[in-house]
């Protein structure tokens, strides 16, 4: 079968500012997908392209085996987005808002009523469906574009920036709702700027920088790129850091009666650095691990010294 998205050599510019430069990767049916990158990475730009907001200027891009320029229709039936902006209608409560979205997409007035119900029932909300959106606390607006997303029972939900400026708590609550959404089939595209946020839900991610593919990858393997951190915690504190002939090892040095040892991979090294530790006549009290996050290895891969593009223009 198509996958749920196919970008391949996508192209974008606005003026002098290339916000797509040949972006390709591949989101498989049923995948819970991150795309990750600074500001100015393009990565709004490119949901714009899918959901026909904005017109590639070259390039390929594919929802479902449905090109979203030739088959528009087909391909954003079948998308629902929760955007970064509150772009709702203020005018109407929030129940017809997502009644009248619904329609615009060709569910009959009945069942649009009816996946009205269920959407404010997902997000928690259904007390509030004769609310103006303008009248609803900061959270809620954020659900409701949740919910608006889901009333047309989309087999790709995109999710930019889903939990921008909520608190904790609101934020695992959405995180529940979108995994048993995932659990029950729906494809998820997700751009944050919240690295534990990729971390905790995404299958794989997509890093993106000046507008290409940087790497994709499981968030475990992207971890495995980055250095660990392993702290040793001796017996009785030497006066220098030993000198350790460790492979994997990057660097060592001492912190009181701890020492901190910098490696690739700290769970491989471990055992070999116990063993070189004793063989020095060193005695290990207490030994812990602290994995690379994603966060640092993400930083490391889109680190440049250059100025980034405006993210108002470019996303």
């Amino acid at each position: 079968m198509e996958p749920a998205i196919r970008a391949d050599g996508l192209r974008k510019s606005y003026g002098d500012v290339q916000a797509l430069d040949g972006l390709s990767f591949e989101v498989e049916r049923g995948e819970f997908f991150g795309l990750l990158g600074p500001n100015g990475a393009g990565k709004t730009t490119f949901i714009n392209v899918l959901v026909g907001l904005v017109r590639k200027d070259g390039g390929t891009a594919e929802v479902f085996g449905f090109d979203v320029e030739e088959e528009y229709r087909q391909a954003r039936d079948r998308i629902g987005l929760s955007p970064q902006e509150f772009n709702v209608d203020r005018f109407f409560p929030i129940h017809e808002v997502l009644e009248h979205k619904a329609g615009y997409h060709g569910v009959p007035k009945a069942a649009a009523e009816r996946r009205a119900e269920e959407a404010l029932k997902t997000v928690g909300i259904w007390d509030k469906r004769d609310t103006r959106f303008d009248w609803l606390s900061g959270g809620m607006k954020r659900r409701f574009l949740l919910a608006r997303a889901l009333v047309t029972d989309p087999d790709l939900l995109i999710l930019d920036e889903p939990t921008a400026g909520v608190d904790v708590q609101l934020r695992r609550d959405l995180w529940r709702v979108i995994e048993r959404l995932n659990a029950g089939g729906t494809t998820v595209l997700l751009t944050t700027h919240y690295i534990e946020e990729a971390e905790r839900l995404c299958d794989r991610v997509a890093i993106t920088d000046a507008g290409r593919v940087v790497e994709v990858a499981t968030p475990d393997e992207l971890r495995e790129r980055g250095s660990d951190q392993v702290h040793v915690t001796l017996g009785e504190s030497p006066t220098t850091a030993p000198k350790l002939d460790v492979d994997g090892v990057i660097e060592t040095e001492l912190d009181g009666d701890t020492l901190v040892v910098t490696a690739g991979g700290g769970g491989r090294v471990a055992p070999d650095l116990l063993r070189e530790l004793e063989h020095l006549g060193h005695e290990v009290v207490d030994l812990r691990i602290r994995r690379a996050s994603l966060e640092e290895v993400f930083v490391d891969m889109t680190r440049t010294d250059e100025p980034a593009a405006d993210p108002e223009v470019v996303g």
